[in-house]
């Protein structure tokens, strides 16, 4: 996995992306990523990796600051024609290098990206330097099963996946691990496929 080949796959993604990932359990599993964040007017809000928009449909009707980045130009064409009427700004990044300055956003929001880029680590820092202190960093993923390395089988199929653009070897639990002294987990709970998709909510702390 590597950016270049993203940017190829996810080309090919782009015109059915929505007929799958928003579709059936996806479509119920992001209906409750939002479900208890209580946004305020003004709010400023950061997708990261925001593919197609599947995720901004979910937003409550308030008078958000939504900026919303991805790296594959094919994926953002589909967002900023779904939301052509909105005063969403949406560019195209990387998530592993975003050009914000640190603290910019008071929710950071990252849906299936950290599956996604060739380095969830700085992904992540990312993530979590661009968030404001006592800000909430939500993400929903899938993620390898804590506690437990892969099967045989999975490390095969893991190989294979990647091709396609996506991991399913990440642990969330390392990656949380380098920023626990920057975040609080609130709340981690599995939300399709008997766990292995995930929504976490974590709290920026000083």
């Amino acid at each position: 996995m590597n950016n270049s080949w993203n940017a190829i796959i996810y080309k090919g993604w782009a015109p059915i992306y929505d007929w799958i990932f928003d579709a059936g359990p996806f479509t119920r599993a992001r209906e409750k990523i939002f479900t208890d964040i209580q946004f305020q007017p003004g709010d400023r809000i950061l997708f990261v990796g925001v593919g197609t928009g599947a995720d901004i449909d979910r937003l409550p009707d308030k008078k958000l600051s939504v900026t919303a980045i991805d790296y594959s130009e094919d994926m953002l064409q589909k967002a900023r024609r779904k939301f052509a009427d909105s005063d969403i700004q949406f560019m195209k990044m990387d998530a592993q290098q975003l050009d914000f300055p640190s603290e910019s956003f008071d929710y950071v929001v990252g849906s299936l990206i950290l599956s996604v880029v060739p380095d969830s680590n700085r992904a992540f820092d990312e993530m979590t330097r661009v968030c404001r202190i006592n800000g909430t960093i939500l993400i929903f993923d899938k993620f390898a099963e804590p506690g437990k390395g892969l099967s045989r089988s999975k490390k095969l199929l893991r190989n294979l996946i990647k091709v396609l653009g996506t991991d399913i070897g990440v642990s969330f639990e390392a990656l949380y691990q380098r920023k626990r002294s920057a975040l609080t987990l609130l709340s981690d709970d599995g939300i399709m496929f008997g766990g292995m998709y995930r929504k976490i909510t974590l709290k920026k702390v000083p």
